[in-house]
């Protein structure tokens, strides 16, 4: 959520920010003022009848000092009628800032300046190369006909059991989905100084409100319910993301500034119901509703919001290096940036059977906009209560990198070889028939 004082002193900088984006989303600025004027005008009067009737107040306790009780009744009958006057003002202020807040909740993050403009992803910068594209001898495979020879996936009874857009790992396919987490976590954990968490997957409206996922994007997720009971619809959502549960785990506190930084990993399925809007009905793993990933999460002060990001990056890049893929980091452009991000890193890796490159990890900071709507706050040695910046970053999501894995490290034979990084955990340095 932007910052209210922001938009009332800085409105043309905010109208200008936000229309970089190219959604039209600067026009909700008109009626958050127009709110915001309307609440501020009730609650100064509400102000200024509660400071009548406190003076009022002070006038029976003279009054019946003086045994002037029919004055006094006539004062404490005031008192009263400004009490029915100052309850009506303020239901009349919870209303205007219940009405104001659905306006702000319903504007996306400013776009940070060293963000370049653009439409879409079309305009997004390459920032970097690492490695080249791989030249094979013979004609490569896709990942669909490398996890169907070496029965990695049996795309045919995830449908029977879950309809398009889900996947059913088997034996190899399954012990190196395993193998990909583990390995994940722990080069997280032990190299870059991330504390592993495991949080729950179904969660709160709050929480997804407070990572700026609901309200705009309410109708691309997964509902649950209790049984057969409707009712229950809708107070619990899996989530889409670890960032979810785990950006929201300090949600209304008010952290001490040696607290920070903040950085957590956790793995967890994702669950995604847009998949279907992109063709998730043709066969393969590119676009699917539930996923694997190894989130990262940055709660950080604001000045070091920006190195942070950068580090998270590198971190996310680390993994492919390790693993030997060929991949590029593009920058998003304003045009193509999430709701809640100020600025965002995409890294893609080349996927040979594809042709193409796929995005395994985006790592963004989001400032203060997250922190404001879940209201977390750390305390400053100056005593002043400051809104963190908060960062989120794929480390790296599957099942993309499961393909470019596959796709890339195929052999001439149908078989995989294992990169190092990973025979410890699959206990072997090839996959094959």
């Amino acid at each position: 959520m932007l910052d209210i004082k922001l938009i009332r002193e800085k409105t043309d900088f905010v109208r200008a920010r936000l229309a970089l984006r190219g959604a039209g989303d600067e026009k909700l600025i008109e009626q958050i003022l127009q709110a915001d004027e309307q609440r501020r005008t009730i609650l100064t009067e509400a102000e200024s009848l509660k400071s009548q009737r406190n003076r009022v107040s002070k006038e029976i306790g003279a009054l019946m000092g003086q045994k002037k009780n029919e004055e006094a009744e006539a004062k404490k009958k005031e008192t009263r009628d400004l009490g029915d006057k100052i309850a009506g003002l303020d239901k009349l202020v919870n209303k205007a800032d219940a009405e104001r807040d659905a306006l702000m909740l319903r504007l996306p993050n400013l776009p940070h300046e060293s963000v370049p403009p653009g439409k879409t992803a079309e305009d997004n910068p390459e920032v970097r190369v690492h490695g080249e594209k791989i030249n094979f001898s013979f004609k490569p495979k896709s990942h669909v006909e490398l996890c169907d020879s070496l029965k990695l996936v049996d795309f045919a009874r995830a449908a029977k059991l879950s309809g398009s857009g889900f996947l059913l790992y088997t034996n190899w396919g399954a012990r190196l989905e395993r193998a990909l987490i583990q390995f994940l976590l722990d080069l997280h954990i032990t190299e870059h100084g991330y504390t592993e968490v495991s949080p729950p997957l179904m969660v709160g409206e709050q929480c997804l409100v407070g990572v700026g996922q609901f309200p705009k994007f309410k109708d691309q997720y997964y509902g649950v319910a209790e049984g057969d009971d409707a009712k229950n619809l809708g107070k619990l959502y899996l989530i889409p993301t670890a960032e979810t549960p785990v950006a929201n785990i300090h949600r209304e506190e008010i952290l001490a500034e040696k607290q920070l930084p903040i950085r957590y990993c956790a793995y967890t399925p994702c669950f995604r119901g847009e998949a279907g809007a992109a063709g998730v009905g043709t066969r393969g793993m590119i676009r699917v509703h539930q996923f694997d990933k190894v989130e990262l999460i940055k709660i950080v002060k604001p000045e070091n919001g920006y190195d942070e990001l950068e580090k998270m990056v590198l971190n996310a890049e680390k993994v492919l290096q390790l693993l030997g893929l060929h991949y590029r980091v593009i920058m998003l452009c304003t045009g193509d940036m999430g709701f809640g991000s100020a600025k965002t890193y995409d890294i893609e890796v080349w996927a040979p059977g594809q042709g193409s490159y796929l995005e395994v990890s985006s790592c963004s900071n989001c400032e203060d906009f997250q922190s404001r709507r879940m209201n977390l706050r750390f305390k400053a040695e100056s005593g002043e209560n400051k809104f963190p910046h908060i960062l989120n970053g794929s480390g790296t999501a599957l099942a993309r990198l499961f393909v470019a894995l596959i796709e890339t490290h195929q052999q001439a034979d149908g078989s995989v070889n294992i990169p190092a990084p990973l025979q410890p955990y699959l206990k072997t340095n090839c996959i094959s028939i």
